[in-house]
């Protein structure tokens, strides 16, 4: 009796934790072929093929099919209509179920991607076009979809140009042909699940928002050693005559974008960048008509603190020393007015007293 119990028992032991593994071993049977399609109303033929090596090594790897595919009850399928699987399930903000639970989807329904998958855009991107179906992978992980070196491919899926255009800029040459990791990509610039119309006042590249989006990165010291380069754009952008009027409103203003570019961004000394000097009277004709060559003979974003500055150093220099003593000379004014005026006040009244 005793035997027959333990039996029983190693028996439990042994098919507990074989169930996942055959769920999937009966999926697996038709969903190996490479060849299984489906036809799709439009008639599209989509692959129907499922990786079990990728799905393994997955983020996934440790669930069953209709953890997800909740909607399949029976195998085999052929009849029952499969539903686009929800992530939301599991990933809900506050789950206990130890996975990622930020607010991204609540981000992602009010940003552009989830307005146009609501209004049935069928390119729209949904979580699976930017994640994986079988072969999720967390963003750390250098085969993800999502890490920084991934990124520019994954959103390149659609947006082909942009990806042609940051392949070859600055950003996109560092990060892509030198591996360089510290340098934005599309998320760093346009958000994740937040991603935003740059119509829109909320948007990472809005007009309003660029010089910060920008300044996110070059107004970082440390970050700005490692390229050799300055901070001091970022922030003489902020005092010149384009960011004073960009803070108070006026969105035809010159941002960083007007004149570096977007996508296409590039060091000064590349002949196709667009503040190369050759490209400045054509940049700067975007908005002041008539630009020429001389346009390109002066420096840019001068800092009149710094003597490096040359002659507008000095010019600003003399306007401060120039208001402050006007100041000084005003107050000095205003006070021997006062008391003279006292003064005068004071002999009224005395002269008023000896007639009484």
């Amino acid at each position: 009796m005793r035997s027959r119990i333990f039996a029983l028992l190693l028996l439990g032991c042994i098919s507990i934790p074989t169930t996942a593994q055959t769920v999937i071993r009966k999926c697996i049977i038709c969903h190996q072929k490479p060849d299984l399609v489906k036809v799709l109303p439009s008639g599209i033929e989509k692959s129907m093929f499922v990786d079990r090596h990728a799905l393994n090594d997955s983020v996934h790897g440790n669930l069953k099919c209709q953890d997800c595919h909740v909607d399949v009850t029976v195998i085999p399928h052929q009849d029952i209509r499969i539903a686009k699987v929800n992530c939301q399930r599991c990933h809900f903000n506050g789950n206990n179920m130890d996975v990622p639970d930020s607010p991204m989807y609540d981000d992602f329904s009010r940003s552009i991607h989830g307005i146009k998958l609501a209004e049935m855009d069928p390119k729209a991107p949904d979580c699976q076009s930017c994640h994986g179906n079988h072969d999720i992978r967390k963003a750390s992980d250098p085969d993800s979809m999502v890490h920084k070196t991934n990124v520019s491919h994954t959103c390149g899926i659609c947006h082909v140009k942009e990806l042609e255009d940051f392949a070859g800029s600055v950003h996109g040459v560092a990060i892509l042909e030198k591996n360089i990791q510290n340098v934005p990509v599309c998320t760093d610039c346009h958000g994740k699940h937040n991603v935003f119309s740059s119509d829109m006042s909320v948007s990472r590249t809005n007009i309003q928002n660029v010089p910060d989006t920008c300044k996110a990165c070059h107004t970082d010291f440390a970050l700005m050693q490692e390229f050799n380069l300055d901070t001091e754009q970022a922030d003489t952008y902020t005092t010149s005559f384009h960011g004073v009027a960009l803070k108070f409103g006026e969105v035809t203003v010159a941002n960083c974008a007007s004149c570096h570019g977007t996508h296409t961004i590039r060091t000064q000394d590349d002949p196709q960048s667009s503040i190369h000097p050759n490209h400045i009277p054509a940049t700067c004709g975007k908005c002041h008509k008539g630009a020429n060559e001389n346009f390109a003979r002066g420096r840019i974003h001068l800092d009149p603190t710094r003597k490096e500055s040359g002659l507008v150093y000095y010019i600003s220099n003399f306007f401060i020393w120039l208001t402050t003593l006007t100041m000084i000379a005003l107050f000095i004014h205003i006070f021997l007015d006062l008391r003279r005026r006292l003064k005068v006040r004071k002999e009224h009244h005395a002269a008023k007293e000896n007639r009484s």
